[in-house]
């Protein structure tokens, strides 16, 4: 009998080529891919420029999909007015919704980062609070992380990894939209809270329990700024796409 192979974990990121500083955006990206490999899991790379060719492939062969951080979603997505939404992507918007759309078809795994944990609910059919303040920090690559608290609901993927039964977790944060109670999508439940100016916000959203979709506000790929049970978050996310490798085989 052979051992199972990797599981492959698409993961969608910004165009490169966009950028300013393309070099650091490459390192944005390869720490995802970093805590894929740590836990055994095979990264392969989509952003909006990838031909139609490579992403039908990448998706029919996707054991899991990590919708990482980047700029804001069109706000046309989740049927508002452009309010303070910046930086947008359309290409991206198009090809995470149809990675979340092939993912949903089949139940793969999902884990979704900083604007791939707001892609979830958008997705899913909720909206975002366009800006909100105190929230964004230095920029990434520019000193320390922001720091602060967020409580965690009693039971929930996220909460297993990051609370330890404390209840409460310090998180980095570098975002500027959220969802909030009101804009949570329906068949989504937050397993994290934060305060902000505009009120509680959500910091961790899961789906239903016969299916791992997980999204987090933070960053756990900077495990610099991440409380230490961030690990367990990369492992049942790569666990969870091998187990549907398994079930394939």
């Amino acid at each position: 009998m052979h051992d199972a192979p990797p599981p492959l974990i698409v993961l969608t990121v910004t165009d490169v080529r966009r950028w300013n500083d393309p070099d650091l955006a490459r390192r944005r990206i390869a720490r995802y891919a970093e805590a894929v490999e740590r836990h055994g899991g095979r990264p392969l790379l989509l952003d909006g420029a990838s031909t139609a060719e490579d992403r039908a492939a990448a998706l029919a062969a996707m054991d899991g999909l990590l919708l990482t951080g980047g700029t804001d979603i069109d706000p046309a997505r989740y049927g508002r007015p452009n309010t303070g939404s910046v930086d947008i992507e359309p290409d991206r918007d198009a090809l995470e919704a149809d990675a979340w759309s092939v993912a949903a078809d089949r139940s793969t795994p999902v884990l979704g980062v900083c604007r791939g944990f707001q892609a979830i609910n958008v997705f899913s059919g909720g909206t975002l609070l366009q800006d909100v303040a105190e929230h964004a920090g230095p920029s990434w690559g520019s000193g320390p992380a922001r720091m602060h608290e967020i409580r965690l609901e009693t039971d929930g993927i996220v909460p297993a990894a990051l609370g330890g039964g404390a209840g409460v977790a310090t998180v980095n944060t570098y975002h500027h939209q959220a969802v909030t109670a009101a804009g949570l999508a329906a068949g989504l439940r937050a397993t994290a809270w934060a305060s902000s100016p505009a009120g509680d916000i959500v910091e961790a959203l899961e789906g239903p329990p016969d299916r791992f979709v997980v999204g987090v506000q933070c960053h756990p790929e900077r495990t610099e700024f991440s409380p230490p049970g961030v690990e367990a978050l990369w492992r049942a996310f790569v666990d969870a796409a091998r187990a549907t490798v398994a079930a394939r085989t």
